[in-house]
């Protein structure tokens, strides 16, 4: 009798383990990071701005674009970003401390001229603040189509 109740006992621990062990070697998928939205984080962990949410709203035929984003600037001094896209003018934008600027919400969003990426595509940006070197990113470059971007749009001179 007892022998029956140890077998019993050893079925149900195997039975368990089998049904639940594979959550010990599963990565869980909370853990993972990803951007949550049409925009990029920027992976830049020398600098000391971060850069949330980042994408290029253009005009229809892709000529002008708006960089919308979210800068963090968690340090205790006023930090400046700058920003690059090859066969344009670096663009600069100063953040205080601790302070977030949403470009497109509480601040303009940056303008970029002879931008010449379609909506839909991708273009390389390069963002740098204080003495790092900085990091590439391919910002996607999206258009108004959509009405919560609407507003985000470049508006022709």
């Amino acid at each position: 009798m007892k022998s029956r109740l140890v077998a019993s006992a050893a079925v149900s621990a195997l039975v368990l383990l089998g049904a639940t062990g594979c959550t010990f070697i599963t990565p869980q998928s909370t853990e993972i990071q990803y951007s949550a939205s049409d925009g990029i984080n920027i992976p830049d962990s020398d600098g000391p701005l971060q850069i949330r949410n980042a994408m290029i709203i253009a005009t229809e035929d892709g000529s002008t674009g708006n960089l919308v984003a979210a800068i963090v600037n968690p340090t205790k001094q006023a930090e400046v970003l700058t920003v690059e896209l090859e066969g344009a003018e670096p663009l600069t934008v100063r953040v205080g401390a601790g302070d977030t600027l949403s470009l497109g919400a509480n601040a303009e969003p940056l303008r970029i001229d002879d931008l010449d990426t379609m909506p839909g595509a991708t273009v390389e940006v390069y963002f740098q603040s204080g003495d790092a070197t900085g990091s590439a990113a391919e910002l996607p470059v999206l258009d108004g189509t959509l009405p919560y971007y609407s507003d985000l749009a470049p508006v022709e001179n």
